[in-house]
């Protein structure tokens, strides 16, 4: 109902607020541009997710303190992009879209090789990062900025110039490999154009164009994605290699039980029988020592997340606003249920960490600067674009 409420709001003009005889004070929060219960979510999701990382890591403090340090500059850029407008950020769209791209192009050209894929750029003495994360911004950035400009709901000609504004950027992530942040990135820009005003039965012509492409993937995929497919649909062919993990993780979930084993007493993590427990399959750990009640306690903590910001994207004043919020947070959303959905053996294995849980850098910065932007959007609602 939230999301039905969004695309319609995207109809409204938008209209200035009534002035009033008595000017109200505003509050440090109003003036920091920030939302002061979306803020203390996401510390609160950030402190347990170093709580679990601990564990996770073999008792690694040197992790945590990585893992905080990130945590730090990633609220620090929250924290400046919420103070820059959206007419800022609508201005800027085609330059970071733009240096996104070239990035990509420079790991086709010169990235780093790790874990036999090609992802990285490292700037000498000072970091290693992954240029696609960034695109997980720049594109719903650029797509909304274009759309914003154009009638709603969008022409064949706009939903054109969207694929291919689209596809350049998602084909080269692909061919990292890096099959779950090109379909995170799909999806930010999916998610724009959904809210723009399609029609259903556009939709739906969509979904049956994309479900004919199906074996036209299959034969452009990876041998070990093939692989990650087959393992998804039956685990115990293949339970020493391939079914490993998926199978590793699922105990794990299911020996905490209800209320789990407790903090650092996991066996099937403790004890490394569980890989990647760090990054990608942390929410195992999660649920072996913390159990159902665990586990249910972090989910309700996201969905909260996940209203609150589709609340404040509804209440944006402007169509760039409502489209670029609107993704934001159900890009977000997409995080959370493809990586708890791939852990407990509900959907394929595609890489795509536990938002703000798993360990990772880049990633970190990312998420923290869509809540950045998030709460610019709605901190300068009262300003209309120019």
């Amino acid at each position: 109902m939230a999301l039905t409420y969004l695309t319609r709001s995207l109809r409204r003009r938008p209209v200035r607020p009534p002035e009033s005889g008595i000017a109200r004070r505003k509050s440090i929060w109003e003036r920091a541009h920030l939302d002061p219960w979306l803020l203390l979510m996401l510390l609160i999701l950030m402190v347990a997710g170093l709580g679990v990382l601990y564990s996770a890591s073999g008792q690694n403090m040197d992790a945590v303190i990585a893992q905080g340090s990130r945590f730090l500059v990633a609220v620090v850029v929250m924290l400046v992009l919420a103070q820059m407008t959206p007419t800022t950020l609508l201005r800027w769209a085609p330059l970071v879209y733009g240096a996104s791209l070239l990035m990509l192009v420079a790991v086709e050209l010169v990235g780093d090789m790790g874990m036999g894929a090609q992802r990285w750029l490292t700037i000498p003495g000072v970091v290693r990062f992954q240029p696609s994360e960034l695109m997980k911004l720049a594109m719903p950035l650029m797509v909304a900025a274009w759309l914003s400009r154009r009638e709603l709901p969008p022409r064949w000609y706009d939903l054109l110039v969207c694929g291919v504004l689209i596809g350049v950027p998602v084909l080269l992530i692909a061919r990292q490999p890096d099959l779950g942040t090109s379909l995170l990135v799909t999806s930010a820009a999916v998610f724009v154009v959904l809210l723009a005003g399609l029609s259903w039965r556009f939709i739906a012509f969509l979904l049956v164009l994309a479900a004919s492409a199906l074996p036209l993937l299959w034969m452009n995929l990876h041998n070990y994605q093939r692989q990650r497919v087959l393992t998804f649909l039956n685990p115990e062919s293949d339970p020493l290699g391939s079914g490993w993990n998926i199978i590793q993780s699922t105990t794990a979930i299911g020996s905490g039980g209800v209320w789990g084993k407790g903090w650092l007493q996991g066996t099937q993590s403790q004890l490394e029988f569980l890989p990647e427990r760090h990054t990608d399959f942390i929410v195992a750990v999660l649920g072996e020592e913390f159990g159902l009640v665990g586990m249910l306690v972090v989910l309700v903590l996201y969905l909260m997340i996940v209203t609150r910001g589709l609340w404040l994207a509804a209440g944006a004043h402007d169509t760039f606003g409502r489209l670029l919020a609107g993704s934001i947070i159900l890009t977000f959303f997409i995080y959370v249920f493809v990586n708890v959905g791939m852990v407990s053996g509900i959907l394929p294995v595609v890489g795509v960490p536990l938002p703000l849980v798993s360990y990772g850098g880049t990633s970190s910065v990312t998420l923290l600067a869509g809540f950045g932007i998030l709460m610019s959007i709605h901190g300068h609602r009262r300003l209309l674009p120019r």
